[in-house]
């Protein structure tokens, strides 16, 4: 009897010595189905743990100490600092052309998205649709927001479609339900991560044009109901490029002026609403979950569960959510017993999170941008034969590079931490206060670096 024929599964390797190859499966093998979900994975790095883990623990405890000993009184200002562009740069920037521009553009690259699902083959392989979302949305949109601020607000297809609604069927928005704040944001993010890294077939055209058309009547229809400002905490992928905004040099004083600033100010001028906590521990959670789905005994444990594959998937990205959000819940109670009753004890310090969650992002998927964005854009354009994914780092150099992203992470949300605990607290109790979010910080570098060198 002749062999089954193995199968060529695209993935993405983020060191070790695939170099973004493909890699030879049996049919059998019960990694082929899970692999070729979503876009890629990874695979072990070759960078030594000790020295890894060494560096890491040095970065966090030499800057807690240095911040402890010369870092007193607040220094972020949020929304009040910054340094005026030229009238000119702002301008063009808030030039009516420019976001009709963006707009048009945002909608064009839609469309052509939803045509390649409707006409194209339903092999990712061939078809630049699953690229363009899972690789130049999700991920483009990281470097993107860093550099240009909330550029999706501009760019968003489904404001534009709400836009063009209302002209020509005028309805006054109801008020948003109070308390509402990033709660859909989060849920919308956790149902991408489940649709990319959990459900059966995500690259395939039939699912993902079920998933987008469903998403986009239901955005539509409460754009509808409570107006425009629906977009901004309602969808998903706007609330996400708005995070990680906070991070750009680029930003809006509260006086409305372009201005450059330290990336520490938009970061502590982040909105303490309700959903915060829950947009970035499912940003981190599905993140860790990402990193070790690949992992033999992973795919053995939920391949053989009596639940199923996609049940026993979809609880592992629970758990990893829950873990992460119950850790964080736990650093902030005992932040509140350290150095007192504060109102909001658990958003208080739930922007220092967000460099977390770059660094998570850029370790996991700055290759993924880097190999698969060219080759979907190339597909895009109909050239014939894309060329395959290579890395432009060795594998040594792209193991330091995440190894780095994650401590520096970690290291950036200590400093933010610290900043607003000598804000809130008295002096006695700040350094106290944040011991616990110390060992947080310990805690996740533990688990994103055990991922990474796994």
């Amino acid at each position: 009897m002749t062999p089954p024929r193995p199968l060529l599964v695209p993935t993405l390797c983020a060191g070790g010595d695939c170099g973004g190859r493909n890699v030879v499966l049996h049919p059998a093998d019960p990694a082929v189905t899970f692999l070729a979900h979503g876009i890629g994975s990874q695979h072990d790095l070759p960078i030594s743990p000790f020295y890894a883990f060494a560096g890491a623990f040095a970065a966090l405890f030499v800057s807690f100490l240095a911040l402890g000993l010369l870092w007193s009184t607040s220094r972020f200002r949020g929304d009040r600092s910054g340094l005026a562009l030229p009238a000119g740069l702002q301008r063009v920037a808030d030039a009516p052309a420019t976001r009709t521009t963006l707009r048009g553009l945002g909608l064009a690259a839609a469309l052509a998205v939803l045509l390649h699902l409707l006409l194209g083959p339903d092999d990712p392989a061939r078809n630049p649709a699953p690229g363009a979302v899972y690789v130049l949305l999700w991920v483009g949109l990281v470097p993107v927001s860093l550099l240009f601020g909330p550029v999706w607000r501009l760019l968003n297809p489904l404001r534009t479609l709400h836009r063009l609604l209302v002209r020509a069927l005028p309805r006054p928005g109801r008020p948003l339900p109070h308390g509402l704040g990033q709660w859909p944001a989060a849920v919308g993010l956790f149902g991408f991560t489940w649709l990319e890294l959990v459900s059966p077939d995500p690259a395939s055209t039939t699912t993902l044009l079920f998933a987008l058309g469903g998403y986009t009547a239901l955005q539509l229809a409460l754009a509808a109901r409570f107006g425009e400002d629906w977009f901004a905490d309602g969808d998903a992928f706007e609330a996400y490029s708005a995070l990680l905004a906070r991070l750009s040099p680029f930003g809006r004083r509260d006086d409305g002026r372009l201005v450059l600033r330290n990336p520490f100010h938009g970061l502590d001028a982040t909105p303490e609403r309700p959903g915060l906590v829950a947009t970035v521990c499912v940003l981190l959670g599905s993140t860790a979950y990402d990193g070790f789905s690949d992992n033999p005994s992973w795919i053995n444990a939920i391949q053989t569960s009596p639940l199923g594959r996609t049940p026993a998937a979809t609880l592992g990205l629970l758990g990893s959510i829950a873990l992460v959000a119950t850790l964080y819940c736990l650093c902030a109670a005992a932040t509140r017993l350290v150095s007192g009753p504060h109102p909001g004890p658990l958003t208080a310090f739930a922007h220092s999170l967000v460099p977390i969650s770059l660094g998570y992002l850029t370790a996991h998927y700055l290759s993924l941008l880097v190999t698969e964005g060219p080759r979907t854009v190339s597909m895009a354009l109909g050239t014939d034969n894309a060329p395959e994914p290579l890395s432009p780092l060795g594998p040594g150099a792209l193991a330091a590079l995440q190894v780095v992203a994650v401590v520096t992470g970690h290291v950036l949300g200590v400093v933010a931490a610290h900043d607003r605990s000598v804000r809130l607290f008295p002096p006695a109790k700040a350094v106290a206060g944040q011991l616990p979010l110390l060992a947080l910080m310990i805690t996740y570098t533990i688990g994103g670096l055990s991922l990474l060198l796994n």
